[in-house]
């Protein structure tokens, strides 16, 4: 059934109480999953109105479960951002693929991403082999296929995707849509919320994700460190925000004093895998780094709503990708 099919009784969100007939709420959690650069951060951040997580044309760009919630009055959609699936090559994209079949037992609804311009492949099979194992068992998450990046095709390649959409497997709903347009963004989130269970609102209505302050910065910074890099540089870069301290400018760079009174600091690591990549980082002359500086502090000021002073160093930890336990210092 496709978005245009589903029709919502008008009665079925309602109870019958003392009172009269009132909304019932619905709240819950929905992964969003496939495989990698499918659109999955794209989606939402637009299905939450403001960047929570960060995106790149780079493969496996997404490295966590990254929540990002959406309050309504009759419904709370926490959304979770998956990590692209993928045949890994390292221990982390073992780790990652780990932490997407986690989520999927965890969530009430899971919107398999499926874009518009490339063909259903292998890495689409796989995704939904999952699923359909997932739901044989006992009772499994609410299936919905989206289709992303339906601004990229005409209407005759859409009508055809759709069909090979709908034989892959036995979706709940099918829903096209574009992002990076804004199309049939609201209609997902009116279908999401119809396969959520009745509950309360679990978080504040001003809360927009639950990612920290400083892992929302150090993403950002790697964000900006992937712009214009290429080969096997992408997944070589991880970033560990240090420390975010407020110092007085007249003294010296290390002296705190009360919030709001100095100028904020924020002071990062961006870890490499070898010394030849941590050359590219920096670029010729430090043009590159300055650069990545000057892109990330600009997404940092948004986000902490005052200006900030960037520090950003960079080490080298030697295939970390593949080392356990520098893995876990780096927090995966």
């Amino acid at each position: 059934m496709t978005a245009d099919q589903h029709q919502n009784d008008p009665e079925q969100d309602r109870m019958t109480g003392a009172e009269g007939p009132r909304r019932v709420h619905r709240s819950g959690f929905a992964a969003l999953v496939g495989r990698p650069n499918v659109g999955k951060s794209t989606l939402t951040n637009a299905l939450v109105g403001e960047k929570v997580a960060i995106t790149s044309t780079k493969p496996q760009t997404t490295r966590r479960a990254i929540r990002g919630i959406v309050t309504r009055e009759d419904a709370q959609v926490i959304l979770v951002d998956t990590p692209g699936v993928h045949r890994p090559r390292t221990l982390l994209g073992e780790r990652l693929n780990d932490l997407v079949r986690e989520t999927l037992g965890e969530v009430d609804v899971v919107g398999f991403c499926l874009p518009a311009d490339q063909k259903i492949g292998p890495g689409d099979r796989f995704v939904a082999e999952d699923l359909v194992e997932m739901r044989s068992g006992r009772r499994g998450p609410k299936v919905i296929a989206i289709v992303t990046k339906i601004d990229l095709v005409g209407r005759d390649v859409l009508a055809e995707h759709l069909m090979s959409v709908d034989q892959l497997m036995d979706f709940d709903e099918i829903v096209p849509i574009s992002a990076k347009k804004g199309e049939q963004i609201d209609v997902l989130l009116e279908v999401i919320s119809a396969q959520l269970p009745e509950g309360p609102q679990l978080y504040p209505d001003d809360q927009l994700t639950e990612e920290s302050r400083d892992d929302r910065i150090s993403e950002l910074i790697r964000e900006a460190a992937l712009e214009g890099v290429r080969d096997e540089l992408p997944h070589s870069i991880a970033v560990v925000v240090e420390e975010v301290v407020e110092v007085d400018p007249d003294v010296d760079a290390f002296t705190p004093v009360e919030p709001g009174t100095g100028r904020l600091v924020v002071r990062a690591t961006l870890f490499v895998e070898r010394d030849s990549q941590k050359g590219i980082i920096i670029g010729k002359g430090g043009s590159r780094l300055r650069d990545v500086g000057s892109r990330a502090r600009a997404e940092i000021n948004h986000l902490l709503g005052r200006k900030v002073h960037l520090d950003l160093r960079i080490k080298v930890a030697k295939d970390w990708q593949r080392d356990p336990k520098q893995l876990g210092r780096l927090g995966f």
